[in-house]
């Protein structure tokens, strides 16, 4: 699976989002880095450009409210709907239901396995393969 992992807003901390990148692309993902303080516009341009099947979205700041929706609401504009996005960082419990809505189809929190995340891509693909909805723009009946 082709992966963006992205880091959104002005968060200058990055080591989770490369232990991430590392892990992902040791499990076999092919996975594109794209840096630090990247617009939601950005990653979208980017997504498209490496017509990656997932986004995987570092917010340490507190501004995963904002950036992550926007990233969800221009994948759906741009019609990536199929693109699934996941999340980590520090987002608390209380603000997931809204990302789940927004389109988010997991959020991996402080104390995640590198291997709880290869699980989650690994049901992932499965669900993909069964022909069942896992994108941005479909509906938002399961999360990780």
């Amino acid at each position: 699976m082709r992966i963006v992992v992205a880091k959104p807003g002005l968060d200058g901390h990055d080591r989770g989002a490369k232990v991430i990148a590392r892990a992902l692309r040791d499990g076999g993902h092919e996975v594109i880095y794209t840096g630090l303080r990247r617009t939601p516009a950005e990653i979208v341009r980017i997504v498209i450009d490496e017509d990656a099947a997932a986004v995987g979205l570092s917010s340490l700041s507190g501004a995963h409210g904002v950036l992550i929706p926007r990233v969800c609401e221009g994948l759906r504009e741009a019609g990536m709907d199929d693109v699934v996005v996941f999340a980590g960082g520090i987002i608390p419990e209380h603000d997931r239901p809204r990302l789940f809505a927004e389109g988010v189809r997991a959020v991996f929190g402080p104390g995640t396995t590198t291997g709880e995340i290869l699980d989650f891509l690994s049901k992932l693909e499965d669900r993909a393969e069964a022909g069942e909805a896992t994108g941005v723009g479909e509906e938002a009946g399961w999360h990780w």
